[in-house]
């Protein structure tokens, strides 16, 4: 048991360490958004490349930052109702409504994995004036997904744990 605890707790820290490298992304694209107003405005050259790049970095973002959110319990949840109820009866819940998360999730790498593989064998890119690869984004949406399930499969045991167990830190 303590062995299932512990590698749940180093899933929930990998987790929180990726999304907090990854959180760092928002200053990039924040740097590179200034410095198109800036180019755009005061110098009247704008660039041809950050909103693409600013909007490729996000999509990474997004994709690579869901497990560090569901690791902090981030996602969206009917708490007016759900925090009144016992940790057992929220841990019950949450192994209930968990199977639609992982039939989603599944989905997500299945689908995730085609496109990001397919995208690497064509080395495509996006077909703009500045035509970067975009395989490394596409690739992000299996890896990101990835991530999530572990993240949930993490959160199931800790839940399961709960509910079986009278006396349980996590």
């Amino acid at each position: 048991m303590h062995y299932v605890k512990s590698l749940c707790g180093y899933i929930t820290t990998m987790n929180l360490m990726v999304g907090r490298v990854v959180g760092y992304s928002i200053y990039l694209i924040f740097i590179l958004l200034i410095a198109e107003v800036i180019m755009r405005y005061f110098f009247r050259q704008p660039t041809t490349w950050t909103g693409e790049l600013s909007q490729l970095v996000f999509g990474a973002y997004v994709m690579l930052s869901g497990a560090y959110l569901l690791a902090n319990k981030g996602h969206v949840n009917v708490d007016i109702f759900y925090q009144k109820l016992s940790s057992k009866t929220q841990s019950f819940i949450n192994l209930v409504t968990s199977f639609l998360f992982f039939a989603f999730i599944l989905v997500l790498i299945t689908e995730g994995w085609e496109l990001a593989s397919d995208s690497i064998s064509r080395i495509e890119r996006s077909g703009s004036a500045w035509n970067p690869q975009i395989w490394p984004v596409k690739l992000a949406v299996p890896v990101g997904a990835c991530l999530l399930l572990l993240q949930g499969i993490s959160n199931f045991v800790e839940d399961f744990l709960i509910l079986i167990e009278k006396n349980i830190e996590i």
